[in-house]
């Protein structure tokens, strides 16, 4: 398991195929396509394959709280 010392962040992840086995602290996820997962990157954190399947997701580092968090909606014309 890893963290991320001498640095105070967010961890993002994004599954995009397959599925991921996600472990931070003593808690065990499974996470399929489509699923999200934020995190303090001075948590335990350990992530791979969930099965024998590959899987493929987005991991994204950043600061915590800097920057307004925007979620937007598609709007045709």
């Amino acid at each position: 398991m890893r963290v991320h010392h001498g640095w105070h962040g967010c961890h993002w992840l994004y599954v995009l195929n397959g599925r991921l086995q996600m472990i931070l602290g003593d808690q065990d996820f499974v996470l399929g396509a489509g699923e999200v997962a934020e995190f303090d990157t001075h948590l335990p954190h350990w992530f791979g394959n969930a099965d024998a399947g590959a899987v493929e997701f987005l991991s994204i580092l950043g600061p915590h709280g800097e920057r307004v968090h925007i979620k937007a909606s598609y709007r045709p014309g």
